[in-house]
């Protein structure tokens, strides 16, 4: 029978251990609520921002950066729309700074090295650029010839801004205009609900051109400057947009995957303390009947 000291302070233990997984549930669901709402809200801009760039994509029709001012990379719109034949590919893995999300990360993680294996089966170079501490971590400590580990992006992952996705934006454009990325894909959740989520791969670059003619915009409308001015600042806002909304949607989903899995960590340390503390009431019994016989034995060897 184990002593009734040890099984006292496992139940201490499991109590303190609750204790925590509970507050870390209280604060992952106050934190999901807006995390839920910024995504949703963030949804129909990114929808019609995606319609209305393939519609002007399908009206220019040639496109050109010839006589536009380009400073950076990211301005260069007629090289980030070209297709090329895919040698070299990116891959944005947005995972947390945090663990303690169930399968979240790991998830994640395990898709990139699924598209990582794929690409080198196909011939194909593979270049990461992790977001997260879970990411940098995975793919620093697998040390591996299959890819090539860029810059990594740490203080973004918790806390998505337009400004954050835009410094992720111009450092990818940058390696693809320059060549060195022929497709960049973003390794990302899509949040359904609280309960669920899906991990999903985006692709961003090369921006993905659909000529339908019955999408064109009216012919009759008329575009200042140009339609190639135009498209010059839409094309970096789509990218940087499309970058932003993935991080929404891996926040989002990482606080509702912490949220179940800290109350499943709860009720399972509910169900450890109510079966110590069985444990522990036999373990008295056990010691009080013991005590009780030993004193019954005592009296009878007297008499």
């Amino acid at each position: 029978m184990a002593n009734l000291k040890d099984i006292k302070s496992r139940i201490s233990s499991v109590q303190n251990t609750k204790k925590i997984t509970k507050a870390m549930k209280m604060v992952a669901a106050a934190k999901v609520k807006k995390a839920e709402y910024t995504v949703k809200a963030a949804r129909p801009f990114s929808d019609e921002l995606l319609h209305l760039f393939r519609k002007m994509l399908a009206t220019v029709g040639e496109y050109s950066s010839h006589g536009l001012r380009v400073e950076r990379a990211l301005d260069d719109y007629a090289a980030l729309i070209k297709p090329r034949k895919i040698k070299a590919e990116g891959l944005l893995v947005l995972t947390s700074n945090k663990g303690l999300a169930g399968a979240y990360n790991a998830n994640v993680i395990k898709a990139a090295f699924k598209r990582i294996k794929e690409n080198k089966e196909n011939g194909i170079k593979t270049f990461v650029y992790p977001v997260g501490q879970k990411a940098i971590s995975a793919f620093k400590n697998k040390k591996s010839s299959d890819f090539v580990l860029k810059k990594g992006y740490l203080a973004i992952a918790n806390n998505p801004t337009a400004t954050g996705a835009t410094v992720i934006a111009e450092d990818l454009a940058e390696d693809f205009v320059s060549g060195e990325l022929d497709s960049i894909d973003v390794f990302t959740t899509h949040f359904n609900n609280m309960m669920s989520y899906n991990v999903v791969a985006w692709e961003i670059l090369p921006v993905k051109v659909e000529k339908d003619t019955e999408h064109e915009i009216d012919p009759l409308m008329v575009f200042e400057p140009s339609p190639h001015a135009i498209l010059q600042q839409l094309v970096p806002m789509y990218i940087t947009n499309s970058i932003y909304q993935a991080l929404l949607e891996a926040n989002a989903s990482e606080l509702a995957a912490r949220m179940t899995a800290m109350s499943a960590a709860s009720n399972n340390a509910e169900e450890m303390i109510n079966s110590l503390t069985i444990d522990y009431n036999k373990a008295r019994q056990w010691a009080i009947t013991q005590e009780i016989v030993e004193i019954v034995s005592g009296a009878n060897s007297v008499n």
